[in-house]
């Protein structure tokens, strides 16, 4: 009876037991708020290989079920790779006929715990999500990290979104936002986004979900304005810069 031997077999466990450790190819923020008939999410079609601003048509947001709308942020393989979950997990949904359909607050739930399985098995996914949608007149937006912290919130931003979007949201949001205002809000966010955020590209697609169903845009640039003497001159009056 042939057997390997034990370096071999240790080596050969080791291999198979491999993790991501870093991603490769990642799309930046997603930035979502609620407005008065539903949900508005944003975000821009790079991914990036490294620092290299490799793809430029890269669409990161998805319809899930009817009443859900997915974005991410993060490796694109990986959001791939929950795609395939979450169709899987309403395949099986649609399959009991029973006239029931799974909400936003219910994907969001099956995301949390995937994120958080993963995380504890020292292999997570590494994507940032944003959930919303819209069922019985209810609105729900949350957003789950790659080790699974997750919250619910009227506005939420995955990435450079969190620290450079959020405060924009947080002075300038209100409940009865129009789909309008909300689109001028959420296109204020995204250039604050394109001018400080290096990964970000002048190339993206805002989508709504309401009780009639999901809308993706098309693809659009911003107008943007790059005179400012800050971005001229950014390390004038910076002490000990080069």
């Amino acid at each position: 009876m042939d057997q390997k031997p034990f370096s071999q077999g240790l080596l050969s466990s080791e291999a198979d037991s491999q993790r991501t450790l870093y991603p490769y190819v990642t799309g930046t923020s997603v930035v979502a708020l609620k407005y008065k008939d539903g949900i508005l999410m944003a975000a821009d079609m790079g991914g990036s290989y490294g620092s290299t601003l490799r793809y430029k048509s890269v669409e990161r947001m998805k319809s899930i079920g009817k009443h859900s709308l997915l974005g991410a942020s993060g490796e694109l393989s990986d959001f791939q790779e929950i795609l395939s979950y979450l169709d899987e997990l309403i395949l099986y949904d649609n399959m009991w006929d029973d006239g029931n359909s799974l909400g936003p607050k219910e994907v969001h739930s099956y995301l949390t715990r995937v994120m958080y399985n993963r995380r504890n098995k020292f292999n997570p996914l590494w994507s940032s999500l944003v959930l919303g949608g819209v069922k019985n007149g209810e609105k729900y937006l949350g957003m789950v990290s790659m080790i699974g912290v997750h919250f619910e919130d009227n506005h939420v931003a995955t990435g450079f979104g969190n620290h450079l979007a959020r405060p924009i949201l947080r002075e300038e949001w209100h409940e009865n936002l129009s789909f309008e205002d909300g689109v001028k809000l959420l296109e204020k966010c995204m250039r604050v986004l394109l001018y400080r955020d290096r990964s970000a590209v002048n190339k993206l697609q805002i989508a709504k979900i309401t009780e009639e169903g999901v809308t993706v845009s098309q693809p659009y640039s911003l107008k943007t304005f790059w005179g400012f003497s800050a971005f001229s001159n950014p390390t004038v009056g910076a002490e000990g810069s080069w």
